[in-house]
């Protein structure tokens, strides 16, 4: 299966001629694009096509190469977490949440990460390998054709590394954003990083006014090295002046998040240095309690202490909020994705 050309891959002009290469009209590429943007995925349901066409699509392409294999609905929030299995039988995840404002897909860049932050559930699978672009799509587009509604928001924070994938990440933008595909703003994406600077640097200069979110959880280089291996190779100093210079060309705060945990990085002391450190910069603080990960061996903050930590940094002028817990009775909350938490489930 994983010698078949990925139509998803494809630009609309791309399409056009590879339509034309089995000797089918033109038109047809715009009837295929649109299918497929509406979330139709499997060429034999595209009913206007001709019955040769779809076979033909059927037999010599794919369309992301992706599949939902299983999924879970929590009974708490509605927060739906997606298992999806790839041509090469590789398993990633994806979330959607419900907000008053629509629906926001949380997608997977990579099959495992490579970054080895201790409090997440990825780091023990290890590196696989990058998603393709049209993995990407695959994966949002599996998520409309689920739910028969549109997503309006997108945020890369699943599994995976986004900046470790930098050009699919980078194509993948660009295309839900064109209007004959989602049409979802720029202003509505967002990109989480654990602080790869060189990256941070160049997403900057790319001209669109991506939201950023990078994982800090420490108010200092010791703390964060504790949980977090890239902190030794760029240090805070460095990440935070690159966030900064983000935030400069693109007009766009940065939000730092913020995982608490008890009696590491929690306490008041921490708050203070937190603040002094993003003292008069364009940003945001995003707390979240950190999430139970087996064998992390982390307890979560206190409610007492994750308020008071957010009244210190409002007392210094920083815009902090406490992250909603959507998700958490199924492991789709911050830090919890894991490919194979719902193997062999039977809940679809």
């Amino acid at each position: 299966m994983m010698n078949k050309k990925d139509l998803l891959e494809l630009e609309a002009g791309e399409l056009r001629e590879e339509l034309i290469s089995l000797g089918e009209k033109p038109f047809r590429a715009g009837q295929i694009w649109k299918w497929l943007y509406a979330g139709e995925l499997d060429f034999r349901q595209m009913g206007n096509l001709p019955l040769s066409l779809r076979n033909t699509l059927s037999e010599r392409y794919s369309a992301g190469g992706i599949r939902i294999r299983e999924k879970l609905t929590s009974k708490v929030d509605g927060t739906r977490k997606y298992l999806f299995e790839l041509d090469d039988g590789n398993i990633i995840e994806g979330v959607l949440m419900q907000y008053h404002y629509g629906y926001s897909a949380c997608l997977s860049t990579q099959v495992g990460c490579r970054m080895g932050c201790s409090f997440c559930a990825s780091s023990p699978l290890g590196f696989i390998r990058n998603l393709t672009k049209g993995e990407m799509l695959g994966q949002i587009l599996c998520m409309t054709h689920d739910i028969k509604d549109r997503i309006s928001h997108v945020v890369l924070m699943g599994i995976g590394e986004p900046f470790d994938n930098y050009e699919n990440v980078v194509g993948f933008l660009r295309r839900i954003n064109r209007e004959d595909t989602l049409n979802i703003s720029f202003r509505k994406m967002t990109v989480s990083t654990c602080g790869i600077v060189p990256k941070i640097l160049r997403f900057a200069r790319e001209g669109f006014p991506v939201n950023l979110s990078v994982s800090l959880h420490a108010p200092n280089d010791d703390i964060r090295a504790q949980t977090m291996p890239i902190a030794r190779k760029w240090p805070m100093e460095e990440l935070l002046a690159a966030c900064n210079e983000y935030a400069r060309l693109t007009s766009r705060r940065v939000t730092y998040e913020y995982a608490l945990i008890k009696d590491v990085n929690d306490s008041a002391r921490h708050a203070e240095e937190l603040a002094e450190r993003l003292r008069n910069t364009l940003c945001h603080v995003n707390l979240i309690p950190v999430n139970k990960v087996e064998g992390a061996g982390y307890d979560k903050s206190s409610r007492e202490r994750t308020e008071a930590f957010k009244a210190i940094l409002e007392r210094k002028g920083i815009a902090v909020t406490v992250r909603r817990e959507l998700g958490s009775d199924i492991m789709a909350a911050c830090g919890q994705l894991r490919r194979d938490t719902m193997l062999g489930s039977g809940k679809v």
